[in-house]
This record gives C-alpha cells, structure tokens and sequence, in this order.
C-alpha cells in the first residue's frame, strides 16, 4: 500500500464511466465520436486541477499532459497511455456504475435486467476478490472498465506523486487517446509532440499480468460483383452477390480457424461485417496470428475459400483487399529490454509475482511500439469487458497504482 494515501481511483473511475464515449466503427473522422471529446475535456481540466499545468485536449479528442522531473538524473522519458472509448459491441449510454461493498461470493443480480446474473462459476477470478471490493454495471450496459480503469489508475498515480515530491522520478508524460477500440487510437497522435522515448499502456485484465505480445493483425475485405436485373425476369441472367457472400460465411471451417475455436497462441480469420445488395455485397474480415508471417499463409487460404465459390457463379467477380491493423509488439520490445525488465522489478517490489502472457488482441501499444515508442501493457483489472458483465476490482486498479509510482522511481534508479 502507499504510505498514508487515500486512493482516489474508485472515485475517478466511478465518474468516468457515467460519460458515455463509446466509439463508432462506421464513421470517418476523428474521434470517430464527438462525446469521446467530453471526457477528454474533463480530464486535462481535473489534471490542471491537481498541478499538472501543461495539462490539455486537442481537437481529436487526445488528452497530452507532463509531470516534470524532480531528479538531476537524465531518465528516459516514459508515457503512461490509457484510451478513453468504449467498445462498439455494447450499449455505453445512460451507465450505472454499482460498488458492491466487501463482496460476498454470491451471484450477483444486476438490478437493471434481473436476467443478467455475475457468478464466480462463469468468472473464477472473482473468489479472489471475496472480502473485497467490486464495481458493475447495472444490467443495461458495459461498464466501461475498458479502459477508464486505466484512464483512472493514471489520474490517480499523477495526483499521488504531485502530492509526494519527495518521491523521485524523471519525466512522466500522460496520453489518453480516443478510438482504440475501433482500431484507429493512434491515427492523429503526434508523438512528437508527446516527446517520451518509451512508453507503458493501461490496458490489461487480472492482477499481476504483464503483456509485451500480441497478435499481429491485418483486415481483408471481399468484395463481390454480382449481376443485377429485375427479378420478373432473372432466369439466368441474375448473379446474386448476397449470396454469394453467404455462401463463402457457410465455407469457413467450422472446427479451426475462428475465435470460438481457439485459444493461446492460436491464430484465427473471423468475419465481423456483411452488408451490401444483388448487384454487390462485401463481407470483411479481421485476420491474427502471433506470427507476422503466418498472416499471408491465411490470407491467401481465405482467398482460395472464396475464388472456389465464385467460380461456381459464372459472370460473378471478386476484390480481395488486405489492409494492415497492427503487428505484434514484441518484435519490437525485444530489441528494448529494458522496458519490461523495469517493469516486471516494479511489480517484485510492490509484492507481484509477474504473469506474462500474450494477448489476444492488440493495444494502442501495438502501433504506438511501430511508431517508435515502445510501449508493453500494464494490468487494471478489467473483466468480462465488452459486456453487460464487465466488472473491475478496487484492489486491483489500486495495486496498478502502487506500480506506477514504483515504476517511476525504478526508471530514476537504473539511470
């Protein structure tokens, strides 16, 4: 614990997610959403509040902020990244955040859809969080741990070390990003601006975990050219591209190769969005594999997939198009390994023992790591994000906390 600190995570956090910042994957500008910008404004205000005097937003809804250096060393600058959004794939209006006091081990009724039940069967990790405190939603939305866990586990480490300027540390750079969660977090950072030469993202699950991997990413796009004529009179002539499309969904493997059929270090491809008419439909596709490599290899099986079932439509076309997301941290952290080593002492000193595993997933740490700041992610927490679910551990966001501010100080030591 630290000394005599009364943590205000919980209270931060509790106010965060009342804002609704859930981010859109169909718009074209940036943010993608304009609330995004409302708690973007709130905390470059809270952070001037609390001595940060650099403190601001910028018009993408980007939050910079700077806690100068109180040591005559020369450290390193480390950034400490959150992102403010939530996830398109459940409700972020009109949030209710429940603080369930010195939990019981009991299934918990959220109030709000009595049908929406959180039990320890379904999620293990909260037996150890018997005695403690947790915080839900109210059955009618996200919660939003993912990630202002994280935006509120930095608030708090900033407000803990302006309050103890006896605890030595070299500079500290603050980012909060928008849209994250639509793959487009970084896409007006100026990291030149930001100025670190390394950096750590907020943004993992259970306590104690650290991730310097991830997947590496691409999209693909399938777009298909059917031919279009009036139904009355289609008789071989009509090529419908819808179902076309349906009929490359139905050509998937059904027992590999998918989110629901794998785990760990399993890569998958995984359609995520049908649209279109008769005359052109697209299905898109989002594409992993810990391996950069073995992007390409699906890719091109994927292709094949679909090349097999147009060629059964005479008069048909198809587009596949492949488009980079990210690639996987670790090609580059490796080549730092400084960044984690720090940060794995800082979780020994504050009485962790580091789980390291890779995941599922990417970060804005992904491609800001590309962009040329290397940047591992930290735990907050979170669970069952994403969902009705998603619920967070006080103790968990307040040991995030503690690491931080060690963190800092074992930056100034090593220097």
């Amino acid at each position: 614990m630290l000394s005599n600190y009364h943590h205000t995570v919980t209270e931060r956090f509790l106010r965060y997610v009342q804002i609704d910042t859930q981010s859109d994957p169909q718009s074209t500008t940036h943010p993608s959403t304009e609330k995004q910008k409302d708690l973007s404004v709130l905390l470059a205000k809270e952070l001037i509040e609390i001595g940060v005097v650099d403190a601001h937003s910028d018009e993408y809804g980007y939050v910079y902020a700077t806690i100068p250096s109180n040591t005559t060393k020369q450290v390193p600058v480390i950034c400490f990244c959150s992102h403010v959004d939530t996830a398109p794939d459940c409700s972020g209006t009109n949030v209710k955040p429940l603080l369930h006091k010195n939990y019981n081990g009991e299934n918990i009724i959220l109030p709000d859809d009595e049908a929406q039940i959180i039990s320890m069967q379904k999620y293990p990790y909260l037996k150890t969080h018997i005695g403690k405190d947790i915080i839900t939603a109210s059955g009618k939305t996200l919660l939003g741990a993912d990630d202002k866990s994280g935006v509120a586990i930095i608030m708090d480490m900033a407000n803990y070390l302006l309050a103890n300027p006896q605890i030595k540390h070299g500079t500290i750079k603050i980012l909060f990003t928008p849209d994250e969660e639509v793959g487009a977090g970084t896409a007006k950072l100026d990291l030149q601006k930001l100025g670190a030469d390394f950096g750590y993202t907020l943004d993992g699950g259970e306590l104690a975990t650290f991730e310097d991997e991830t997947f590496s990413a691409d999209a693909v796009t399938i777009n298909i050219n059917g031919v279009i004529s009036h139904p009355g009179y289609a008789k071989k002539v009509m090529v419908n591209a819808i179902k076309i499309v349906g009929e490359i969904a139905a050509a998937l493997p059904k027992k590999e190769w998918s989110p629901e059929t794998t785990e760990g270090r399993q890569g998958f491809v995984h359609p995520v969005r049908i649209e279109g008419l008769a005359e052109k439909a697209s299905i898109e596709f989002i594409v992993r594999s810990f391996e950069t490599a073995k992007l390409a290899e699906y890719e091109n099986r994927l292709k094949s997939i679909a090349e097999s079932v147009v060629a059964n439509h005479p008069n048909a076309t198809i587009e596949f198009i492949v488009k980079e997301q990210y690639r996987n941290m670790k090609e580059v952290l490796d080549q730092h390994p400084q960044v984690a080593a720090n940060a794995i002492e800082a979780y020994q000193r504050v009485g962790l023992t580091v789980i390291k595993e890779p995941i599922r997933g990417g970060t804005d740490g992904s491609r800001l790591s590309f962009m040329g700041l290397p940047c591992p992610n930290i735990f907050t927490g979170m669970q069952a994000i994403h969902s009705k679910h998603e619920w967070v551990g006080v103790s968990d966001m307040e040991k995030a906390v503690e690491v931080l501010v060690m963190l800092a100080q074992v930056w100034e030591e090593k220097n």
